[in-house]
């Protein structure tokens, strides 16, 4: 008799935001009941977060990510992402193995979970502009500047070493 051994996945599910805000049990009941019809224990399943997207997928321009840790037998990876794929519920996955995740990485908070407590709205709500540009014009400045001051100092070293 084969022993099967569960190994710990980590699967992010994109749903349309729509969908999440209409029927939010109805889109989690429908990702544990493909999970579960393929032998998966779940162990945990949580809204990562709300994020304008950087292309429009089937249309939408907005998403749900949802968080999920479960337990399954390898050879169902396949059989999972075919079917969650049929679903209308989800218009993108990823699934990674996550066997050395430990269990203080699973319960760790998400955006969500941290934005909901400070009593944050979604940035959808807020504005439709996407900060995240700033923060990157940001960061290449910063590392322009810094090249810059590498440079420098590679002619001053250079200088020193001809004198």
């Amino acid at each position: 008799m084969e022993t099967i051994t569960k190994q710990l996945y980590e699967g992010m599910f994109l749903v349309d935001v729509a969908k999440a805000s209409s029927d939010w049990d109805g889109v989690l009941s429908a990702l544990t009941k493909i999970l579960e019809k393929s032998g998966a224990e779940i162990i945990s399943m949580k809204k990562w977060d709300d994020r304008k997207l950087a292309y429009d997928i089937k249309g939408q321009s907005r998403g749900v990510y949802i968080l999920c840790y479960f337990r399954v037998d390898g050879t169902k990876i396949h059989e999972i992402e075919k079917n969650i794929r049929l679903s209308e519920q989800v218009l993108r996955l990823l699934i990674l193995n996550a066997e050395l995740m430990t269990q203080e990485d699973i319960d760790r908070e998400t955006p969500a979970a941290k934005a909901e407590k400070e009593g944050i709205k979604p940035d959808y709500e807020t504005s439709d502009e996407d900060d995240s540009d700033d923060e990157m014009d940001q960061q290449d400045d910063d590392v322009s500047d810094q090249d810059n001051e590498e440079d420098s100092q590679d002619d001053d070293s250079e200088e020193e070493k001809q004198a």
